[in-house]
């Protein structure tokens, strides 16, 4: 299949019919197509820098992401998003953009960026960008100017510079915290050689944010929008969407006494509880740049898509973000944050079909990123681990390999059988657990230098991933340099060996893709099954049974029922603990 100009939409499928919900207010009812592709795509995020090197330098780059895309197009992906890869520093790996109109050496040039878009687009897989609003890098252009233009300049504005408390401004301007440890705010020294103003940074402190109330900022990004758009783009993944907006007089905050750094929730910030809200998270302003943004992306042909990124609590309210005339999709977090566990799986399922469709979106589904442990490894934790803390040789409750993935293998056998859209993190398809035991000289998440060490942070859901077995860097890069070290036991993890190998995880993912096509899953119904334990998850989707045990005790299975696929042995007629299966309905 081909994009056709590289901006076209898919046509619409047989059987994809309107679909009316009510509007969660009471008002007038949504209606939409149900056609667009962002509704049921099977979504492929790639880490660039560790996804697969061309440059044989130990990082990923855009031509090794080319390189690789045949393999891709063979998993049965609808789309790729890319984390970021445009000029930086590389403090926080990308998420600090010097440049948001250039691609960073690093990763090769704007026309290695077009031939890996064009050959995407031929290969029938969409491509999505990360955008990254919330802050800058502190060396980009227009940081800079904003230091040496000084106080109360239209260059300082652009930013949340601020004139600190007490007798000299030698204090912050409030309490807050940042996302990676330490004080939220940094003071600079002025043209003079004096101490000055303070710069508000919610992650780390060469990352300065944005003040989305200057119309300046705004109009930039939309000429940023268009830039990418303009180069055939399908989309863009939007980091901190929740971000942006801060309440008016930066009050101080003080998070609940059982939350993270930096106010309780979910995600790796800890944004938000049901209770309480940070006065830099979840601000209404920020619906409104939305509002705009969507405003200019249905100027462009092919359903162009928003996704955001908004660690908000509770679902109801994440549907805020995807209104009919804001973003397209948001992440589902509290799926991913979910345990192994019958009882939770199905409320948390319940609460996102109800939440999204009240606005007339698709429900997403997601169970690793960049920023959190993998689920191979996650879902075996036997401790609390809060997001963002990462694991380590000291973690406590650290898993067993096999449970983990066997569990991970379950859950996303299920989760590739429920209605809307889902996320794939790169390496998951070859069942890749977190990297536990890194050196601690190898680590480069700033979360770690941050706090001291006391966080591992994210650097052991990034390690490049293999893909032959008896290759230098198992195939990441040619010269056998890596940026991050590889574990030597991933030889049997490399996608060569797993290719048509019957049971590997790759040909279960390779399976489970194939057959949610067919069926049209995507689009689904689902409606639970009931008479299973407390410990048993069973659903229909369309013409698809679905049965998940997430106990220790085995189920039978419904007698004479065609067997699909499973996520583990089912050939005895039981469905053993930890283990997922497709039946004929």
């Amino acid at each position: 299949m081909t994009l056709e100009n590289d901006q076209s939409a898919a046509a619409p499928s047989a059987g994809q019919s309107a679909v009316l919900s009510t509007a969660p207010e009471g008002g007038d009812p949504v209606v939409t197509t149900g056609s667009e592709w962002w509704r049921t795509a099977v979504i492929y995020q790639i880490y660039p820098r560790s996804f697969a090197d061309a440059s044989g330098d130990g990082i990923g780059d855009l031509p090794g992401i080319t390189a690789r895309l045949d393999s891709l197009g063979q998993l049965g992906i609808d789309a790729i998003w890319l984390s970021p890869f445009f000029t930086s520093p590389q403090r926080d790996a990308g998420y600090d953009v010097a440049d948001y109109c250039d691609v960073d050496p690093l990763f090769g040039s704007l026309a290695d960026f077009d031939r890996m878009r064009a050959k995407a687009h031929e290969l029938g897989i969409r491509v999505i960008v990360d955008l990254v609003p919330n802050h800058s890098s502190d060396q980009h252009v227009w940081f800079q100017e904003a230091l040496a233009a000084g106080p109360g300049s239209d260059e300082r504005r652009r930013y949340m510079f601020r004139d600190g408390l007490g007798a000299n401004g030698e204090l912050p301007p409030n309490n807050w915290e940042s996302v990676f440890g330490g004080p939220a705010w940094t003071r600079i020294e002025e043209a003079d050689g004096e101490p000055g103003q303070w710069y508000l940074h919610l992650f780390d402190s060469t990352q300065p944010d944005f003040d989305w109330t200057n119309r300046w900022v705004r109009d930039q990004f939309l000429d940023i929008l268009r830039f990418w758009l303009d180069r055939g783009v399908d989309g863009f993944r939007v980091d901190v969407a929740h971000g942006m907006i801060k309440a008016e007089g930066l009050p101080d905050w003080t998070p609940p006494a059982a939350s993270g750094s930096m106010g309780g929730g979910a995600g790796p910030e800890g944004e938000e509880t049901a209770s309480a809200t940070a006065p830099y998270w979840a601000q209404e302003g920020v619906h409104d740049i939305y509002r705009e943004w969507r405003s200019l992306l249905n100027t462009y042909e092919g359903d162009r898509v928003l996704c955001a990124e908004a660690w908000v609590d509770p679902l109801s309210k994440v549907a805020l973000w995807v209104r009919q005339d804001e973003m397209h999709q948001a992440f589902n977090f509290a799926y991913l944050e979910s345990p192994w566990d019958a009882p939770a799986l199905r409320t948390v399922i319940d609460q996102s079909l109800e939440a999204f469709s009240s606005v007339g979106a698709p429900s997403t589904w997601v169970l690793s990123n960049h920023d959190v442990v993998r689920h191979a490894t996650r879902l075996a934790v036997t401790a609390e681990n809060p997001q963002g803390h990462g694991l380590g040789p000291t973690s406590a409750g650290l898993p067993d390999p096999a449970v983990g993935l066997r569990r991970a293998r379950a859950a996303t056998t299920m989760m590739l059988a429920l209605p809307g859209s889902s996320y794939i993190y790169q390496g998951e398809e070859l069942g890749l657990p977190e990297v536990i035991h890194l050196p601690d000289e190898a680590r480069q998440d700033p979360t770690w230098f941050r706090t001291d060490g006391e966080r591992y942070g994210r650097d052991g859901c990034r390690v490049p991933i293999p893909w032959e077995s008896d290759k230098p860097a198992f195939g990441f890069s040619q010269t056998g340099d890596t940026w991050l070290p590889q574990p030597a036991e991933w030889a049997d993890l490399a996608r060569d060996a797993q290719l048509g190998v019957p049971g590997s995880t790759l040909e279960l993912y390779r399976t489970l893709l194939a057959l949610r096509a067919e069926h049209r899953l995507g689009l689904g119904t689902m409606q639970w099954v009931e008479g299973y334990s407390g410990d048993v998850i069973a659903f229909t989707n369309g013409h698809v049974l679905v049965i998940a045990n997430t106990g220790t005790e085995a189920v039978e299975l419904p007698a004479g029922a065609e067997i699909l696929l499973a996520s583990s042995d089912v050939s005895s007629g039981v469905l053993g603990a930890d283990t997922t299966v497709w039946m004929k309905a």
